[in-house]
């Protein structure tokens, strides 16, 4: 039941946290939620909306795999936008220049995308093994990099060709070319689609499955237990880094084989930091990631249908911040709640917290220790005793006098305000007697 609730009640949490969110987005821009929620659900079933968001959603998981590749590690690869769009331009330029059978010519085009865009993050994952250069910081730097290598490569004296105003690679023929799914007026789902669900079907076993996936989550949890399990640690972030490289460099494909068939300057751009907050979206699970990914395109295709209704297409990244915003904190809370219920759980094993008073330590007898200057406890016969000073034996007391602080050779101290005993002398003897009382018995037979 636990594990159960543990799984529904992120996901519910975070659905509640972005309904109210988003409704209070759009009431704060002074338009109706209801409205404008339904103009957007209608949008999917206009035109070639609905193919678009698969269409888009295949391009999403793949970066969000690639992403998610490297959360396992506890690394992040914020170079996936130039990653694919760089895979993408290469890949363009060697399919556009060859002649192979078809299916062939294909499959060479997206092994290209695959091995630049793994060469290109190792650069940074070079790096980060051999001389500690944050990840974060190089692959930064290699989208800028990645850019200005674009720009030359598709230069009229490279590889591109001039087309009035934009400039792109020559043209990847027909046997290059990996067809779709027509829907008529509806669009057409391109056939890489299918190879972004194939590839989350081995990134669920590849992580679940294989030796490898566990050496590589294990990795990311703790290096320094992986090591001392045997992990060579420097390797799996090494392979972590090369296989999101790999993956990220298929992201561009489905828009390059299945309907421009050319990279230009119109290529789609800024996938690679959705592909981040679909990641986080889907908590780095296959599935997660596919809904995750169709969620993100609904709301990018959807948005168009807002101007009808009067409200600003860019209400929808505030909305998508709120929704990324809304599962964090939702997963962060559940965390939370679950690691105080299991050290309760410990606690209530190991006897140190009580069923019944959970939040109190339970103090067994023999155990207890008095604070300082506490009243002494009652004995059964009425007689108070106290305990003693230095080597911990009980000064011995008569009546119902309580002694005073026993001195270094364990005579009784000063008398009390009712007449007991002064101060011991060095040899047992009595201390001078009060004015009124005699002096009374030692506890060993002399006088005291």
């Amino acid at each position: 039941m636990g594990s159960i609730r543990a799984r529904l009640l992120p996901p519910a949490l975070a659905i509640g946290f972005a309904v109210v969110l988003c409704g209070l987005t759009l009431l704060i821009s002074g338009s109706n939620p209801f409205q404008a929620l339904g103009v957007m659900i209608g949008q999917v079933g206009q035109g070639s909306t609905a193919v678009d968001i698969v269409n888009t959603a295949a391009s999403y998981y793949f970066v969000a795999l690639a992403a998610a590749i490297g959360f396992q590690m506890n690394l992040l690869n914020i170079g996936i936008e130039g990653q694919y769009r760089l895979a993408a331009c290469v890949a363009a330029i060697v399919g556009g220049s060859i002649v192979l059978p078809p299916g062939l010519h294909s499959l060479v085009v997206i092994l290209v995308a695959a091995l630049v865009g793994a060469a290109w993050v190792g650069i940074a994952a070079v790096l980060k093994v051999y001389r500690g250069v944050s990840e974060v910081i190089s692959t930064i730097m290699l989208n800028a990099i990645s850019l200005g290598v674009i720009a030359y490569l598709i230069r009229s004296d490279m590889f591109g060709e001039l087309r009035g105003n934009n400039i792109g690679t020559a043209y990847i023929p027909e046997s290059g070319q990996v067809p779709g799914i027509s829907f008529g007026s509806s669009g057409t789902v391109f056939g890489l689609v299918f190879l972004a669900a194939a590839l989350g079907v081995g990134y669920w076993f590849l992580m679940n499955r294989t030796r490898f996936g566990f050496e590589l989550r294990a990795s990311g949890m703790s290096p320094t237990a992986a090591t001392a399990g045997g992990v060579n640690a420097k390797k799996m972030i090494l392979m972590a880094m090369l296989i999101s490289g790999a993956v990220a460099g298929l992201a561009g494909l489905p828009e390059l084989l299945g309907r421009d068939h050319t990279f230009s300057l119109n290529f789609p751009a800024g996938y690679g930091f959705t592909g981040l907050a679909v990641a986080l979206l889907g908590r780095n699970h296959p599935v997660g990631i596919a809904f995750g990914a169709l969620l993100w395109a609904f709301l990018d295709k959807s948005a168009l249908a807002l101007d009808n209704v009067g409200v600003p297409r860019e209400i929808v990244t505030i909305m998508q911040g709120a929704i990324v915003l809304s599962v964090v904190v939702a997963y962060e809370l559940v965390r939370r709640r679950e690691l105080r219920a299991q050290q309760r759980q410990v606690g209530r094993q190991t006897g140190r917290i009580d069923d019944d008073e959970s939040s109190r330590p339970v103090v067994h007898a023999g155990t207890q220790v008095r604070a300082a200057g506490a009243e002494p406890t009652t004995s059964a016969g009425g007689d108070r005793s106290g305990s003693g000073v230095g080597d911990g034996r009980p000064v011995a007391t008569t009546g119902d006098d309580p002694p005073g602080p026993k001195t270094d050779d364990g005579g009784p101290g000063p008398a009390t305000d009712d007449g007991g005993p002064g101060p011991a002398t060095d040899d047992g003897g009595p201390g001078p007697a009060t004015d009124d009382d005699p002096p009374r018995p030692a506890a060993d037979g002399g006088a005291s």
